[in-house]
């Protein structure tokens, strides 16, 4: 799919991977930009430089991402390309001292933010799709859908779910003519990652957003599912799947290191 020319809508726009998308599509030609965020002030501030539009949208409540939905629709024309960029990086203890942790809450958000949202906009962008021939989903996963989060069960559990929607997604509605890409970074210099303790999902170097958002706009223009800005992460998915239990004790020795960094 090409860019030009075409709506784009992208939620966590406001800031990271989200940002850095909202500028290359505007770079790619798009005909408008949609910058949607829970921070408002960061989706006009994005908006403003590219001339596109700016929503608040919280995209663990449905009711906003269909208004984001609805309303680009009527001012601006039909959506061709919805990238589903937001994430949360909560719940996140690098001693791993109980991966049922302690409290219900950041399973919940992250089940919300990291699935919900990618639920919602299909449940409401599909039927238009189907009408008009076809449309376009980048869901923003990470590379823990395809192979963990060290030190985060939610994160993880919700990442690997993304992914599996996302299959089912581009399964069910290949027929249909509507395209579904996932992409799946390592570590990104953003807000989030420098939120968490440093970990294993930088042991190959942090990209830097831009870079990720280029990689991103490639794989759509060849519509690719699975996008990789760190090449290496292939690699990494073979050997799980070649030696289940050799990849977990592998893991299991970087949890051990995390726990010796971070104290018992």
């Amino acid at each position: 799919m090409q860019v030009a020319g075409k709506v784009v809508v992208v939620t966590g726009g406001g800031n990271g991977i989200g940002k850095a998308l909202c500028e290359e599509f505007h770079r790619a030609a798009a005909a408008k930009v949609i910058v949607a965020d829970l921070d408002s002030h960061a989706a006009r501030a994005v908006a403003g430089t590219i001339d596109g539009a700016a929503f608040k949208c919280d995209v663990a409540q449905e009711k906003d991402i269909f208004h984001v939905i609805d309303e680009t629709e009527r001012q601006f024309g039909p959506i061709a390309l919805f990238c589903s960029n937001a994430g949360v990086g909560g719940g996140f203890d690098p001693r791993s001292v109980n991966a049922g942790g302690t409290s219900d809450e950041p399973w919940q958000r992250s089940w919300a933010i990291h699935v919900m949202a990618h639920v919602y906009a299909a449940r409401h962008l599909v039927p238009r799709y189907k009408t008009r021939g076809g449309g376009y989903f980048l869901n923003t996963v990470s590379a823990a859908g395809l192979l963990s989060q060290v030190g985060s069960p939610a994160y993880s559990a919700t990442k690997h779910a993304a992914v599996g929607f996302a299959e089912n997604l581009a399964i069910s509605h290949q027929a249909d003519n509507i395209r579904v890409s996932i992409l799946c970074p390592q570590g990104v210099d953003t807000n989030m990652l420098r939120s968490i303790p440093k970990g294993p999902q930088s042991g190959d170097g942090d990209l830097a957003p831009e870079q990720v958002a280029k990689d991103a706009l490639a794989g759509i223009e060849q519509e690719t599912f699975l996008i990789l800005p760190h090449p290496q992460v292939l690699g990494y998915m073979r050997k799980k799947t070649e030696n289940y239990d050799r990849w977990i004790g592998g893991m299991a020795k970087i949890q051990a290191r995390m726990r010796e960094t971070y104290g018992r």
